[in-house]
């Protein structure tokens, strides 16, 4: 018999947490970013890795603000967090060049969601064949590098998009298109 250590999802798995309260406050409350898994600090939203990936490089993009109900954001908060996911496609491309992603949002416990009181977009990177029997019968996933190791990859990327964009993280200026 074979066997496969991912002992990063042993919290996961036993149900508990070392972070009490909202996950995502709690990475911007935090200082260090690469402890905290975060990628990007915009204006509205941030970008963090997923502690317990479905795939390698899978990320989440959350308001600033403690929101349960995307329906709940300003026009502002919905702008950005469409920006940043263009930006979270472009680097994922760049760094891990997946065939495909998912994208989605689990709103309410029925739903799926595992942080109920603070919305997220979850970012997948896929590709084909990166389905297997092993979450079926294992309950295991096969990882091919850890969190920090991907931390390392995507950050740099994230951090070339920033200076593209300016210090602050802003959207890139747009040319209006021609009237007619």
């Amino acid at each position: 018999m074979r066997y496969i250590s991912a002992p990063w999802r042993a919290d996961y798995v036993r149900g508990s947490s070392a972070v009490k309260g909202c996950i995502f406050c709690q990475a911007l409350k935090g200082r260090d970013d690469r402890a905290a898994a975060v990628l990007w600090r915009g204006r509205r939203n941030f970008i963090l890795l997923n502690r317990f990936p479905y795939t390698p490089g899978h990320l989440m993009i959350a308001p600033k603000r403690h929101l349960a109900d995307f329906t709940e954001a300003g026009p502002d908060e919905r702008a950005e967090l469409a920006e940043l996911f263009g930006t979270a496609l472009r680097v994922l491309r760049e760094a891990c060049a997946p065939q495909g992603f998912n994208a989605g949002m689990n709103l309410g416990a029925s739903a799926g969601a595992g942080v109920t009181g603070h919305y997220h977009l979850h970012v997948v990177p896929r590709w084909t064949g990166d389905s297997n029997f092993m979450p079926l019968v294992g309950d295991t996933r096969v990882f091919i590098e850890d969190l920090d190791t991907t931390y390392q990859k995507l950050r740099p990327l994230f951090d070339h998009e920033r200076r593209r964009r300016g210090r602050t993280g802003a959207a890139l200026s747009r040319t209006p298109a021609p009237s007619r």
